[in-house]
């Protein structure tokens, strides 16, 4: 291998390293396995969301209410629609308002804000590292800059070949910074835009059974 390569390899800053590079480094290394757990597991449910896309339409073509329920149960596998439902479906309970409109309307709030907080896990984790890895990244080449600085004022002469290979070195922790932040903007930018198409669909899902519920109690109250 050629000299002056290897001084600008990983291996060669690593063995240069002190223990506060050292711990960018192992920080860097726990946001890059934490982010990409995130994006794995919301790709992957992303997915089942859309496959799932048939679910509405099965539950609005059943002949009644159990079989309704039975065919989201069976395909609403992340489990989106099927709350809703069930909490429509259920009768109003002791000490709640006699208004079914406002039950509903209670219910279903909870039931969208709880789909609301189950999509939205794990974004808040990539936005911040996404936001946070590149000064991270950066603190890195600062404190390598400065023992490259270091190293030249005790030596006591100004040769660049002591002072390009520790600058270089040190400047690979803004490479791994960004290489960190940049798949977690990217993925929390389309998972953003994942969650509010889901979302408007669970909104109108919501609008509809509240319109259902509504009108069917207004029938049962209607004088024969």
């Amino acid at each position: 291998m050629n000299p002056a390569s290897s001084q600008f390899s990983p291996a060669h800053y690593w063995a240069q390293g002190d223990g506060i590079s050292h711990a960018v480094a192992y920080v860097l290394l726990l946001m890059s396995l934490l982010s990409w757990y995130v994006i794995l597991s919301k790709a992957i449910q992303a997915w089942r969301m859309r496959r799932s896309a048939d679910a509405v339409e099965a539950f609005w073509a059943a002949p009644g209410m159990l079989d309704a329920l039975a065919q989201l149960a069976l395909l609403d596998r992340e489990r989106l629609f099927l709350p809703l439902a069930q909490l429509a479906a259920a009768p109003p309970q002791a000490g709640l308002a006699s208004d079914p409109g406002e039950h509903a309307t209670r219910v279903l709030r909870g039931a969208i804000l709880r789909v609301t907080q189950r999509l939205e896990g794990g974004l808040t984790l990539l936005a911040s590292i996404g936001s946070t890895a590149p000064f991270v990244g950066l603190l890195g080449t600062v404190w390598g800059i400065y023992h490259a600085l270091a190293a030249v004022s005790l030596s006591g002469a100004m040769q660049i070949d002591k002072v390009a290979g520790p600058v270089g070195e040190a400047l690979i922790m803004t490479g791994l910074g960004l290489v960190v932040a940049i798949p977690a903007v990217l993925a929390y930018n389309g998972l953003n835009r994942v969650n509010r198409l889901m979302l408007a669909e669970v909104d109108g899902f919501a609008h509809d059974l509240h319109a259902r519920h509504v009108r069917i109690a207004g029938r049962s109250m209607a004088p024969a």
